[in-house]
């Protein structure tokens, strides 16, 4: 591992105190970056920090509802002043919410929250950052898709699906308005990485649609947390510095796009 690879960066993370966040946020202060951590969940976020800071790890939090603007943009001014500045977003505040799959048993509301935490928190995010960034003379906005936005997954319901399509159009148009600056926008599509939340859901399936899954995979098995975190992470560094307005699918060859 390059522990130089994001030295110098200050790099916040929606839902950073989850399972896929908090493993983002060690990696980043493993190979030498800064973190912001931005979560509903207050002691998680304490939790956190604390175990950052303790590593070697200049890190900070702060509670947020990412669908509320106006939070999302003092949170995020607050770290870029604890931080020193915002060379980083990685948006993966979201995913199905512990909503139901099946289409007879989706409320409104579950709809709305859906919808509103993935895309609309999304795009809170990245236009909070974008200023800050603006400053610094560029930067890299990393969203959350999933192959179930990029195709029929049998694991998710319709308003999942629905917004992690729509994640795909708003990182182009973003990248496409922000290049002039500088700053990169790019989207992740994992497949199914089994954080305690999918696990769960994973083993609600039946057998014949658990093995659908793992059958359609080239690769033969599931992935290790880690392998969906390093190519993030690749997105995050210079390493990606001429690749804008894509979408990196992680999915073990599962959907292999034209």
């Amino acid at each position: 591992m390059n522990t130089e690879r994001l030295k110098g960066k200050s790099i916040l993370i929606t839902g950073g105190a989850g399972g896929l966040g908090s493993q983002i946020a060690r990696s980043v202060v493993a190979q030498g970056g800064n973190v912001g951590i931005l979560d509903t969940n207050e002691s998680a976020i304490q939790t956190l920090v604390s175990e950052l800071t303790s590593l070697g790890g200049r890190a900070a939090g702060a509670r947020v509802d990412v669908r509320d603007a106006n939070s999302v943009n003092t949170a995020v001014s607050e770290l870029a002043k604890s931080l020193g500045s915002v060379d980083v977003l990685i948006a993966a505040a979201g995913g199905s919410l512990g909503t139901p799959r099946d289409l007879d048993d989706i409320s409104d509301e579950d709809f709305d929250l859906v919808l509103d935490v993935n895309v609309k928190g999304t795009f809170n995010c990245s236009r909070a950052v974008i200023p800050f960034m603006k400053k610094a003379g560029g930067g890299s906005i990393i969203t959350f898709s999933s192959i179930g936005g990029r195709s029929a997954s049998p694991v998710t319901g319709v308003p999942y699906a629905t917004a992690k399509a729509a994640i795909l159009g708003l990182t182009r148009r973003l990248a496409k308005e922000v290049g002039e600056f500088n700053i990169r926008v790019n989207a992740i599509a994992p497949g199914l990485f089994l954080t305690d939340r999918l696990e769960g859901m994973f083993n609600e399936m039946s057998k014949s649609d658990q093995s659908e899954v793992i059958n359609a995979i080239p690769l033969g098995r599931m992935p290790k947390l880690q392998e969906c975190v390093d190519p993030v992470l690749f997105l995050a560094s210079d390493e990606s510095s001429y690749i804008t307005g894509t979408v990196l699918d992680v999915n073990g060859g599962r959907l292999m796009p034209n």
